[in-house]
């Protein structure tokens, strides 16, 4: 997709735009002077909807958009970006947050993968506490927030050593009895992605997805190497290498939380991420009947219950037809 924003060009007379910074299916993500307070910057999500859609739909997406931007600009914890405002400008709408300086993980990840080495289990640990911490409060609001695009990627590191979780581009705002649009289409990064994440309706995803992509991105961390995509464990279970034969030095504890929090199954996972955490931290001891089974691999994926087992076929199906239709166009 071409940059739609000029370096240069200022929105709504205050965001003065210094380049772009990220890009995705649906839009930019650009680094920006805010005009009204002299030498803060920040980062605007810029949110393209699909024109192919009916206009009925793109205007419920788009009110949707700002509401759930309504939620996010009231939240307030040390480990998220502080959303300050958000807007349209013609067919594209924007989110303003603060701009995180530094690193994010997966640099810190592939810097260690070219020293031939691994982070350390206890900085990694001391990260993941703090994700933990950020996780929780989005849970734990009313109506519950799931991020849904856990990834080191998306994961900064301050000069200070605080970690920041960015980028709410896939957010979800579980609203009881209410239908949710998928704002931006797409289902989070396959490496990081549950089974349940995928397909159009969303209605298996739950706060237990984020508890799946936190423990992918932590396997991603710890031993340089990304964990089998759910879809490839679906159909082979064996995909999933331990993540002890790949480091070593790990400890079984935190292997063994890792490996629990990745169950394909969201009822094998952790109720929680308080509980993954308690997990990681040798605090809660992991239940025999849902941990990891066999030589560390999750259980078979025909344990589902039909229901489940049909939506996943169903997503994987819609998957490979339109892969085979990109190919033979």
């Amino acid at each position: 997709m071409p940059q739609s924003l000029k370096n240069g060009e200022v929105l709504r007379d205050r965001y003065r735009i210094r380049e772009q910074i990220g890009q995705g299916g649906i839009g930019s993500i650009y680094l920006a002077e805010d005009m009204r307070l002299e030498g803060r910057l920040c980062a605007l999500k810029e949110v393209e909807h699909d024109r192919a859609l009916p206009t009925e739909i793109v205007a419920q997406a788009r009110e949707q958009f700002f509401r759930e931007a309504s939620v996010l600009a009231r939240l307030d914890h040390p480990n998220l970006p502080k959303v300050s405002d958000f807007f349209s400008v013609g067919p594209r709408d924007y989110l303003v947050m603060d701009y995180v300086p530094g690193k994010d993980l997966r640099e810190r990840m592939l810097e260690a993968r070219k020293a031939k080495t691994f982070l350390s289990e206890s900085e990694v640990i001391g990260w993941a506490t703090q994700l933990a911490d950020a996780l929780a409060y989005l849970h734990k609001q009313e109506p519950p927030i799931i991020h849904r695009d856990i990834k080191p990627s998306n994961l900064k590191i301050t000069p200070s050593g605080l970690i920041k979780l960015v980028d709410f581009g896939l957010v979800k705002i579980l609203a009881p009895d209410e239908v949710t649009i998928t704002i931006i289409q797409g289902q989070g990064t396959a490496l990081y992605t549950p089974l349940e994440q995928y397909g159009s309706d969303d209605a298996h995803t739950d706060i237990r997805a984020d508890i799946f992509s936190f423990a992918a991105t932590l396997y991603h961390l710890l031993t340089n190497e990304p964990p089998a995509e759910a879809r490839k464990r679906f159909l082979d279970t064996r995909s999933l290498v331990p993540p002890r034969e790949i480091n070593p030095h790990l400890s079984i504890r935190v292997e063994r939380a890792i490996l629990w929090a990745m169950s394909l199954h969201p009822d094998r996972r952790p109720k929680s991420v308080d509980e993954f955490r308690e997990a990681l931290l040798g605090r809660k001891e992991i239940p025999e009947s849902t941990g990891p089974l066999r030589n560390g691999y999750d259980s078979s994926p025909f344990s589902l219950v039909p229901q489940e087992l049909i939506a996943i076929y169903a997503a994987i199906g819609l998957f490979l037809l339109g892969f085979i239709a990109t190919v033979l166009r």
